[in-house]
């Protein structure tokens, strides 16, 4: 009896020998988004647009330009956005600076695709930059009046961008982008 127990634990162990191991798949943490809530932010000067309820937004100053900062805590992520003010001579100098900006991630980037805006009723025009791949900045965009009015963001981490992790939160993060663009309106 133990000897055809023996001959069949050999059998087993063979058969069960013959498969080469696979490693397993890398993991990454389980990242748990909200659902999409809004609150509209009409106390800049010159813009209002709605923003998520679970960011904050801060301003801050640099010469002729003025700023604002989107911050995100709990995604370790900021929305950079700068205000110009337009005047014609401006408009193509400013909107291909913004395309040039966001180009210059082909070097990291898998692809980058374009996403126009256009609403006539509220004069908000734009073109939102998808990055695919390991790039600093996943989305950035601009939206402009075409006449007297500028805005462009842009959305970084403050992590190593790795864009197989960091994807969920910037497409969740786009979301938000694209409801700040269908809501804005000039002052």
């Amino acid at each position: 009896m133990t000897k055809i127990f023996s001959l069949f634990i050999l059998c087993l162990l063979v058969v069960a020998c013959g498969k080469k191991p696979t490693p397993k798949p890398y993991e990454y943490f389980r990242i748990d988004l909200p659902k999409h809530e809004y609150r509209t932010v009409d106390s800049l000067p010159d813009i209002a647009f709605q923003i998520s309820k679970y960011s904050k937004i801060s301003d801050y100053t640099g010469g002729d330009v003025k700023g604002y900062n989107i911050d995100y805590p709990a995604l370790n992520g900021r929305i950079h956005l700068t205000y110009m003010p337009l005047d014609l001579d401006s408009f193509i100098v400013v909107t291909e600076d913004s395309r040039r900006l966001a180009y210059k991630h082909t070097i990291k980037a898998n692809s980058i695709i374009e996403n126009y805006y256009e609403n006539d009723t509220t004069k908000v025009y734009g073109v939102l930059f998808k990055i695919s791949g390991n790039a600093a900045s996943p989305v950035q965009f601009f939206i402009t009046d075409s006449v007297k009015n500028f805005l462009r963001g842009a959305l970084y981490f403050n992590n190593i961008p790795n864009y197989d992790s960091i994807m969920p939160v910037a497409d969740y993060v786009q979301e938000d982008i694209e409801r700040l663009i269908e809501s804005m309106h000039w002052k």
